[in-house]
């Protein structure tokens, strides 16, 4: 049998979680189409996803047409949880972007779009609630290649949109839709150079099937995108939508030979607390009670190689159903018996581990307290769990402070992050006021020696030299040696490089110090009496103040933004933004709305999405995304160092050895 991985993806309220529900349906996977509003989908299973009515998790569901099993992954349309739409996106064949016909094209439709035509990613545009009252065809699609992009084709005509008998009519070529066949062709020749020739020389000898065959190889490189309408509550366009599924999509035919290669996409807890990891597998097969080796990259860019014994093995088999079985190329697994797994390890090959983010990480943190001060552990376990689901939330622990900082992507998030203690492990917390997450940049250069003083109390047995300067933009941290390679053993070299970067961490105002270049001046040791740990324990005193002599300018994140708003309610919308910060760059209408682009410091996004309802009757929607830092201007905002401050020699050597 053969198998596709497919996603739906939308912006929020648009009928991805419905839409899952009648394809289920239409497949025979369940009697009875769930409903969000009673709570009681196939998906969005947990407690807290029934009462808020949205996804927070990606799920798995599976239901087979003929002979294709089509593996489909439930994604979250909230912009709060956009880091389960990144990984779904890496462990996927194809992806339904799903626009309500009423709304059109929003402004996370704008955004995922970008995202998917960047991935070259095969998609089905699937215009939903055609039932709905003010329901759009013509004007839609236009709004669609204008919005969106223009190499789309539709694939279904609708009679009476707007209305609760609004029916979808499959387009084919030469039946009674004399224009389909040209319109599709244009869309076609842009990228068929043999179908264009063909079509250049005798249109006329073009058959059907010689569209469709196109029409299938140009969808599945993502080349066009083909757009289908329906309405997944009444369930019509549903079963073009599911011929499209299976026949525009590229499928795989999980062969039982080559190298194991897998992605691990999410983790959940079992009953007895143990990790599970889901897996697509790309090659080879997986099974029960195997040895199996996972690949990973750490924060040093290094790879390390990890052995595993995989203890039982299941592939989804109608809905959200399970079934012990062997894994195979295309499949997606559920694995338990792998104990230190994580979101984004390989299975068998470290292919893949290069992948950079698609979604810029959270830019928003806060510091959560257990009500009872001495539930701090029990916190801190909890929340490291919770980061198996979702590594962005980046669980940051300060014992001198008793404080625990959690970041995150917005204020929603932060509510979920409470009721799934409460509800999960029994804790009740509160959160400080969310602040925006800086970075920190030399702006000079710096240098430091400590060498070994055989007549101080104090000394490691090591000597390091350091020098810092501003790197290029973008570059992070780089380190370099201006020593002789030979000057130090490796495992010393090492100790300083992972020292150096673990300390830029945490920078002169506490923040994460990026774009910058670590030169290594100066080595030496004593043998045998030198160790690893002298360097790893002295490198953060050199560096630290090599880092106050160059100084530091610290950053603040910027967000693009895009801003719907009500024709009539654009200028007060404006005008809030530059009360807020933000500079608009365009403006121009999308019909009866209107469609505001610029940036926008993201410390003041919260504060103009409290206003945002009241200036637009509740209509306005907005969306944003990183794009750059920018300095401070002022008094630079402080994070608390957990265990860096720069101090005088003395005190530092004393902690270090933990004499104090």
């Amino acid at each position: 049998m053969t198998t596709v991985n497919i996603g739906i993806l939308a912006h929020v309220d648009a009928g991805k979680t419905s839409l899952t529900e009648r394809l289920l349906h239409t497949a025979g996977v369940i009697d009875r189409v769930g409903s969000v509003d009673r709570g009681d989908t196939q998906t969005d299973s947990h407690e807290l996803e029934r009462q808020r009515g949205i996804t927070i998790r990606s799920a798995v569901v599976s239901f087979t047409v003929g002979d294709v099993k089509v593996n489909l992954i439930d994604t979250p349309g909230h912009p709060d949880f956009i880091s389960e739409v990144e990984r779904a996106l890496g462990v996927l064949d194809g992806v339904v972007l799903v626009i309500s016909a009423v709304e059109g094209v929003q402004a996370q439709t704008r955004l995922l779009m970008r995202t998917l035509v960047k991935l070259r990613m095969p998609v089905i545009l699937f215009v939903n609630k055609i039932d709905r009252m003010g329901a759009r065809y013509h004007e839609l699609l236009d709004e669609i290649r204008s919005e969106l992009t223009p190499a789309v084709v539709a694939l279904t005509r609708v009679e009476g949109p707007g209305t609760p008998g609004a029916r979808a009519f499959a387009r084919t070529v030469g039946t009674d839709d004399p224009d389909f066949a040209a319109e599709l062709a244009d869309v076609l020749a842009e990228h068929g150079d043999d179908f264009l020739a063909r079509y250049l020389e005798d249109e006329t000898s073009l058959t059907a099937q010689d569209y469709s065959a196109e029409l299938a190889r140009q969808a599945a490189r993502g080349q066009l995108y083909p757009v289908l309408f329906g309405s997944a509550v009444a369930g019509a366009g549903i079963d073009a939508l599911v011929d499209g599924i299976t026949r525009l999509f590229p499928v795989n035919h999980g062969g039982s030979g080559g190298t194991l290669r897998g992605t691990v996409f999410k983790i959940e807890r079992g009953w007895a607390g143990e990790k599970v990891a889901y897996v697509r597998l790309h090659g080879g097969e997986l099974g029960s009670r195997e040895k199996v080796s996972v690949f990973r990259r750490d924060q040093h860019g290094a790879v390390t190689e990890i052995p595993g014994r995989t203890t039982v093995v299941e592939v989804f088999d109608r809905g959200s159903a399970v079934v012990e079985s062997r894994a195979r190329a295309g499949d997606i697994a559920k694995v338990w018996g792998l104990k230190g797994i994580r979101i984004g390890d390989r299975l068998g090959s470290a292919e893949g581990l290069d992948g950079e983010h698609l979604f810029a990480p959270p830019s928003l943190e806060t510091v959560i307290r257990p009500s009872r001060p001495s539930a701090m552990p029990e916190l801190y376990d909890a929340l490291l769990q919770l980061a198996d689901q979702d590594p962005f939330i980046n669980v940051r622990k300060d014992d001198e402070e008793q404080e625990i900082a959690v970041s995150l992507y917005g204020e929603v998030q932060k509510e979920v992050i409470a009721a799934t203690l409460a509800d999960e492990f029994k804790l009740d917390v509160a959160f400080e006021g969310t602040r925006i997450i800086c970075v920190e940049r030399p702006i000079g250069v710096g240098e430091s020696v400590e060498e070994i003083d055989y007549r101080s109390k104090t000394f490691f047995w090591a000597t390091i030299g350091l020098r810092v300067e501003p790197g290029e933009p973008g570059s992070g941290v780089v380190f370099r040696r201006s020593v002789e390679l030979g000057s130090l053993p490796h495992a010393f070299h090492k100790a300083v490089e992972e020292a150096v970067r673990a300390t830029l961490q945490q920078g002169l105002n506490g923040w994460e110090v990026l774009d910058i270049l670590v030169t290594l001046t100066r080595s030496g040791f004593a043998s045998p009496v030198s160790a690893a740990g002298d360097f790893r324990k002295l490198t953060p005193l050199v560096l630290m103040n090599a880092l106050k002599q160059a100084g530091t300018q610290v950053y603040e994140p910027v967000n693009r933004f895009e801003l719907e708003v009500p024709g009539e309610n654009a200028s007060a919308a404006l005008l809030s933004l530059v009360e807020c910060g933000a500079t608009p760059e365009s403006t121009r209408g999308l019909g009866s709305s209107c469609l505001v682009e610029g940036t926008i410091p993201a410390r003041t996004v919260q504060e103009f999405e409290q206003r945002l309802p009241g200036l637009s009757q509740g209509q306005g929607v907005l969306v944003t995304r990183f794009h750059s830092f920018q300095p401070v201007v002022g008094a630079a905002p402080r994070r608390r160092r957990t265990d860096l401050n720069p101090m005088d020699r003395s005190e530092y050597m004393l902690r270090a050895f933990g004499r104090i």
